[in-house]
């Protein structure tokens, strides 16, 4: 088999890793609705919140981004690239759209946050706490989950070239960047018009 043909087999296998949404076998095995059924529809902890279950809702968020920090290391192990290579970038990009359009799941997936958390961290442990800092930051102080979420993704390209320089890998986290804000139109309508549900305010 062809050096090419098995990294094409990896990007593949990162997608699939990236398609189990922990929401959902989460929800399943704590006997919790389908997290597609209620709240926002979207299968991510926060949504998995509104169930009542802490619990569950910080399993989803763990195995969500344990997802995403897998598929990069097992890449890095299998095929023995860095982050100046063409695969891992892509593994970085299949992964991400394996939970934003999960194939075990009708396409239908999260937002991203802590898919795109986990690999970062797993390109490398400085870019991804940078970034995760940043959302700590705006959420403790703002308290807008959401807006830290697209913030950190705003910066989390800027971090990276910052740190490695122009790079494949910037452009795959500048793709991941995009399509997270693009999955959080309807929380950048709802902060426009004020209606955005703060962090600790209880309904």
């Amino acid at each position: 088999m062809s050096q090419f043909i098995f990294s094409g087999l990896v990007v593949l296998m990162a997608y699939l890793i990236g398609s189990i949404s922990f929401a959902v076998v989460v929800s399943k095995l704590m006997g919790l609705p389908d997290p597609h059924s209620y709240g926002s529809g979207n299968p991510g902890a926060t949504n998995v919140l509104r169930t009542g279950s802490k619990a569950a809702a910080v399993l989803t968020l763990l195995g969500d981004a344990a997802k995403g920090y897998v598929a990069v290391i097992l890449a890095r192990v299998l095929v023995g690239v860095d982050i100046d290579s063409w695969v891992l970038p892509a593994v970085a990009v299949a992964a991400f759209l394996g939970h934003v359009f999960p194939v075990f799941h009708g396409f239908k997936g999260g937002k991203g946050v802590a898919t795109a958390l986990g690999i970062l961290l797993a390109i490398n442990w400085v870019l991804g706490l940078t970034t995760l800092s940043t959302w700590l930051i705006v959420a403790v102080f703002l308290r807008y989950s959401s807006l830290a979420a697209l913030i950190a993704a705003l910066f989390a390209p800027v971090y990276f070239v910052f740190l490695f320089g122009v790079q494949p890998m910037a452009l795959a986290i500048l793709i991941m960047s995009a399509l997270l804000i693009w999955r959080h139109q309807s929380n950048i309508k709802n902060l426009l018009n004020g209606t955005e549900g703060r962090l600790g305010k209880k309904k």
